[in-house]
């Protein structure tokens, strides 16, 4: 990696918790010197704009979530528990607090970037569409192996599951209930087995 690659991991690793907690417009050249103990100049000297460091760092936050849960989902043999280690791992992640700083990357990016950032909204919806592909994927191999009732629609369950999924980490985080985010994990759990 040369030394440029390099300033530029550093800048993303550096700045997205900032981003993901506080947004595109809420975060300022200040909050990015400040974390990263660069200048103005450096930050800039690797980026084009603010623009250019919002989209790598979302890309940044959005793998570093898709990888712990396709961990977790990767250990599981069958598609029902692939399913459920979502349930699982969100309760964890609530419990231990392991959520990148300020929650969800996708949903926190989509709310911020809905009517002010076309290219942040973009980036968002293409890392949901991606996550309920993963989802459908695992319920139509479910239906394949017999896991899941043969007229499941796999579109349907995979946004459903995405629904119970965000809606409760917006409950528990806007609340700061964390109950509440354990509760529904457990109706995630009775919809997967209803599958």
């Amino acid at each position: 990696m040369s030394k440029a690659e390099k300033t530029r991991s550093f800048i993303i690793e550096k700045t997205a918790p900032i981003f993901n907690r506080k947004g595109f417009a809420g975060t300022s050249l200040h909050d990015m010197t400040e974390a990263t103990g660069l200048t103005k100049g450096s930050i800039y000297g690797n980026f084009a704009n603010k623009d250019e460091v919002a989209l790598a760092v979302f890309d940044f936050n959005r793998k570093k979530m898709a990888a712990l849960f396709q961990s977790k989902t990767d250990e599981k043999q069958n598609c029902k528990d692939k399913l459920l280690a979502y349930a699982e791992n969100y309760e964890q992640l609530s419990a231990t607090n392991l959520f990148p700083t300020g929650g969800c990357p996708i949903m926190n990016t989509a709310i911020d970037a809905d009517d002010t950032h076309p290219e942040l909204k973009e980036a968002a919806k293409n890392a949901l569409l991606s996550w309920k592909k993963s989802l459908e994927d695992i319920v139509a191999a479910g239906i394949q192996n017999g896991e899941f009732r043969a007229n499941t629609n796999p579109e349907e369950a995979a946004l459903a599951m995405l629904a119970i999924i965000e809606g409760a980490v917006l409950i528990s985080k806007l609340t700061g209930k964390l109950n509440y985010l354990k509760s529904m994990m457990g109706t995630l759990r009775y919809y997967i087995y209803s599958l």
